[in-house]
């Protein structure tokens, strides 16, 4: 049963005077699925667009991908370099993040979580730029991620092949990742260097981003991988050195082998690339600049791991925005240089001229993956659904329209690499609870009501290489915060979406009757496993408790010498738990301190002074007799 945007009750409920009812009879009722990478940043209120991902069962999308987007700053930037990708942004103000989540209430039919963008950051702040930012320059990008998560971002997310992103390095980002981490948000990456055979440096850099803001924050910082494409060996085997080395990660992939990318992004020098647009166009139409790129280098794009020597034939264009070219759609670069009787590089540059770079593409990859390959990658539990879709184009990536519909035909229905409960966790369940989206992705009392009715046995995508304009079908009935959004295949008027807000921002969630009392055990290896019969924490109707924690390092079991560290240990051990849920310790409302000795509460209350801020939670501290530790917490 929904009342309001609610679910006050699940099982058999009896219809009352009054009550809508939809029949789900033969179909599946599951939470609404959550595209953690979308490109829909500018496009979010298009009917074309909110179909197309309503039709797959999408309620909610997680955007400001790849380190570009309006906020912070006027979305000058985001739109001359990512338009092809993200649209324009016709009604965002310019006043940051908190107004662009402000601006997407009651303006769409979906959700909609947004990640700081750490290279519209550095833009902000480094303007064109290619020099490491100095130590003035770094605090003011700090400042901005730090207003970007207090206004409700979930997250900061880079893009370290596109530009700016690519003139950031590890230092620089770790820094800016201490306020995600003290804020329970997630650092969303796309890696650096073309992901495939050169996915271990990517991993590498993560690894070395994620212990060092760790170190400054005083608290894990949880990442995610964005489209995470290698051969199968390739991603699970850098998955579990993430893992051993301590590193809390997630993923997102989608099931083609084929990417979609701006196509100055492969095609440009990074140098070129911070020129502004006028220039960049200036450039290509100039004959000794054209000479350097065929000489120095078309020569390095051969070697693009993700391409090769062939990559004539294996980008296809996507989107161009000059009618002169859009003959050209769908054609690969080398189909293209035939019919214009020119060569490849030629075309490729007149092509970019032409649009002002406002062009996008589809490439593929030296050799593609079957789908028991891509099996094995989205059978890993940390795997979650990301389109990675771009709505711009003529002739764009099928995976837009079909993701989510492919991932439940050829995945559960036919080659059953999960079970419709195990589809729950990686397009649901498991993206609220990383990315802090509070009641969301679960169907219990008490949860909001975003809703899908799926056909088991109907559900397919449609969409296509040749054909990519196709919505998928087997998704008629749609609910977003208990209003129905998509009846019978058709798009309703009704516009409940929401910018949502991480838990641990201010916000204020729908009033709603008591549900019944439920309870549902929080568990994570990043804090002490329990010693008996209780659990590292619980959810009891929309509240969270947890277990008393002591200072033992959750992997080594070592404790520190000292109360202080062995109170900052403790916290974060409580915190970790928290994190579980997508909470932090500005969460908390109350803590219960147990000392060994009384004659330590100063030197305790310093270190405890390091992990909250104003409005404290309320603290009890006691003397208590502690077996060889000196604090615990609760």
């Amino acid at each position: 049963m929904v009342e309001g945007a609610i679910i006050t009750e699940i099982g058999t409920v009896t219809a009352r005077a009054g009550d809508t009812v939809l029949d789900c009879t033969g179909r599946l009722v599951m939470p609404g699925f959550i595209d953690v990478h979308a490109h829909v940043d500018g496009l979010i209120g298009d009917d074309a667009v909110q179909r197309a991902l309503l039709r797959q069962g999408v309620t909610t999308v997680v955007v400001g991908q790849d380190g570009v987007s309006c906020a912070p700053g006027d979305g000058g930037y985001a739109t001359e370099y990512f338009a092809a990708i993200n649209g324009s942004y016709p009604d965002y103000s310019g006043a940051g993040v908190g107004a662009y989540l402000a601006g997407l209430n009651a303006a769409s039919r979906l959700n909609a979580a947004y990640l700081v963008p750490a290279g519209t950051v550095r833009f902000e702040v480094c303007g064109r730029s290619q020099e490491a930012a100095d130590a003035s320059q770094r605090s003011a990008m700090v400042a901005l991620v730090e207003q970007g998560m207090r206004a409700g971002a979930v997250g900061l997310s880079s893009g370290l092949d596109y530009v700016p992103g690519l003139f950031q390095d590890a230092g620089e980002l770790a820094a800016l990742c201490g306020p995600v981490a003290r804020a329970g948000g997630v650092y969303v990456s796309h890696m650096r260097g073309g992901y495939e055979k050169n996915a271990a440096a990517g991993i590498a850099e993560i690894t070395e981003i994620a212990h060092d803001a760790a170190a400054t924050a005083g608290v894990a910082l949880r990442v995610h991988i964005s489209h995470f494409h290698a051969d199968a060996d390739i991603v699970l085997s850098q998955l579990d050195g993430l893992a051993a080395s301590g590193v809390d990660a997630t993923f997102d992939a989608y099931p083609y082998t084929r990417g979609c990318s701006l196509i100055s992004m492969p095609l440009l020098p990074p140098e070129l690339l911070m020129l502004p647009v006028n220039e960049v166009v200036g450039a290509l139409g100039d004959a000794g600049v054209r000479k350097r790129l065929r000489r120095d280098w078309f020569p390095r794009v051969a070697l693009n791991p993700s391409l090769g020597p062939g990559w004539p034939h294996m980008i296809t264009f996507a989107h161009l925005d000059a009618p002169e070219f859009a003959w050209a759609h769908g054609l690969t670069i080398a189909e293209a240089a035939t019919r214009a009787s020119t060569t490849p590089i030629e075309l490729a540059l007149d092509a970019m001229k032409a649009c002002r770079l406002r062009a996008n593409i589809i490439m593929a990859v030296p050799h593609d993956r079957s789908v028991s390959e891509l099996g094995r990658i989205f059978a890993h539990p940390g795997h979650m659904g990301g389109s990675d879709g771009i709505f711009i184009g003529a002739h764009p990536h099928p995976r837009a329209r079909g993701t989510f519909a492919r991932l439940l035909r050829e995945y559960v229905r036919e080659t059953r690499t999960w079970t419709w409960t195990d589809a729950v966790h990686h397009l649901s369940s498991g993206p609220a609870a990383r990315f802090g989206l509070g009641d969301r992705g679960v169907l219990a009392p008490g949860a909001v009501a975003d809703i899908v009715v799926v056909d088991p046995g109907a559900v397919t995508d449609v969409a296509t290489y040749d054909e990519p304009m196709q919505d998928s079908i087997g998704i008629d009935d749609v609910l977003v915060a208990g209003v129905r959004v998509l009846a019978g295949g058709v798009l309703t008027a009704a516009l409940p979406g929401q910018g949502l807000r991480h838990r641990g921002a201010d916000h204020h969630p729908p009033k709603r009757r008591d549900p019944p009392m439920t309870k549902t055990a929080v568990q994570t290896a990043n804090a002490p496993q329990p010693a008996g019969p209780y659990s590292q924490g619980v959810i009891a109707n929309g509240f969270f408790y947890t277990a008393g924690f002591g200072p033992q390092h959750p992997a080594s079991g070592a404790v520190a010498d000292s109360v202080a560290d062995q109170t900052r240990q403790t916290l974060r051990n409580v915190g970790a738990v928290l994190a579980e849920h997508g909470l932090t310790l500005d969460d908390c409302v109350k803590t219960t301190v147990h000392l060994a000795d009384l004659a330590d509460f100063a030197e305790f209350n310093e270190a405890y002074q390091e992990f909250f801020s104003a409005p404290y939670p309320v603290r009890t501290t006691v003397g208590s007799q502690l077996a060889d530790i000196l604090v615990e917490i609760a």
